[in-house]
């Protein structure tokens, strides 16, 4: 599979925002947003894993959705090595990006043989209609699946591992450039995830592939990506090389996120983890100033003029290293 080697990115996101009306009343008369996605952005070099990250409902898998077309966007540009994949119609663009969905026992259409599901993606562009079958079988060996076993067999007949297999054989079709994997070993058993989390980066290493990776788990960052964006109520709060942000954590959501993940110590009194109070606000009603201050662990350390800065200014900073931060006040500072 041949890759386009240039300089330039091979994703670009810019400002990115996804609202939904909030109506009321028999007339539905519009009275808010619900700011789903709020001004992401962010670019994807060729080759690279980027993961995605954050607690439930905060916009993550919306974005990626967005970002493919699945949800027209309410404002904002997504560009594919320079062409806009914001128009639905260039259909030559949107073939080399490709998804692999979250949950393996809902999306795979239960009447169809597995290789009719991977094959799916070729019949609608009108591919490979002397070899299909031969190739499809060749996919399905490509990820780990005996063809002459699974090729006529249908979803039921596979666990959640062997779905998930057939769903990235058909993301890998149309032979894509950048595969967009929204929390694809969430629904798996633990020893499943690492089968698919190895099978994926065999194949990035194989076919010069690109993440984009959605997950609220901060361990599959560490094992599958390059570089982590963290969200928060549509936002990214925080952007950088994973060994950075994991070493160093520069927003104080991200060290609460890094400090739940379960690590083996001597000592049983050492508790370093930062535990969130509440839930993420309402994103048709965010807070003012800084969306995190309410849950924000370090807000009760500020002095009084510090935590009104919070209450009333918006952050948004980068610093020369190109790590972007959405904090008045850095962790350690």
């Amino acid at each position: 599979m041949s890759r386009d080697d240039g300089a330039g990115p091979l994703l670009s996101v810019r400002d990115l925002r996804k609202y939904y009306p909030v109506t009321s009343g028999v007339l539905g008369r519009r009275t808010g947003d619900v700011k789903a996605v709020d001004g992401v952005s962010f670019e994807l070099r060729a080759g690279e894993t980027l993961a995605v990250v954050g607690e439930s409902g905060c916009g993550k898998s919306t974005m990626a959705e967005t970002l493919i077309g699945l949800s027209e966007a309410t404002d904002g540009e997504v560009l594919f090595r320079g062409s806009s994949l914001t128009d639905r119609t260039d259909r030559g663009v949107r073939r080399e990006v490709q998804m692999v969905f979250q949950d393996p026992f809902s999306t795979l259409n239960e009447r169809m043989t597995v290789g009719r599901i991977v094959a799916e993606p070729l019949v609608i562009h009108g591919e490979r209609t002397e070899d299909r079958e031969g190739y499809v079988r060749d996919l399905l060996d490509t990820v780990g699946l005996d063809p002459s076993r699974f090729y006529r067999a249908f979803p039921h007949e596979l666990s959640g591992g062997q779905r998930q297999r057939v769903g990235i054989a058909r993301a890998l079709a149309l032979n894509p450039s950048l595969v967009v994997a929204d929390e694809p070993v969430s629904a798996l058993d633990v020893s499943i995830q690492a089968q698919i989390l190895e099978l994926l980066a065999d194949l990035q290493a194989e076919f010069g592939l690109t993440y984009l990776v959605i997950t609220h788990d901060m361990s599959v960052v560490r094992q599958i990506a390059d570089r982590v964006a963290v969200m928060y109520l549509g936002r990214i709060v925080e952007l950088g090389a994973v060994d950075e942000v994991f070493g160093d954590p520069q927003h104080p959501y991200t060290e609460a996120l890094l400090s739940s993940v379960p690590r083996v110590t001597a000592d049983p009194t050492e508790d370093r983890r930062i535990r969130l109070e509440g839930s993420p606000p309402d994103p048709a009603d965010p807070p003012s100033g800084c969306n995190f201050h309410p849950r924000c662990h370090l807000y009760e350390e500020l002095s009084a003029d510090e935590r009104a800065r919070c209450e009333r200014e918006d952050p948004s900073s980068e610093d020369g290293s190109g790590r972007c931060l959405a904090c008045h006040f850095r962790p350690g500072s």
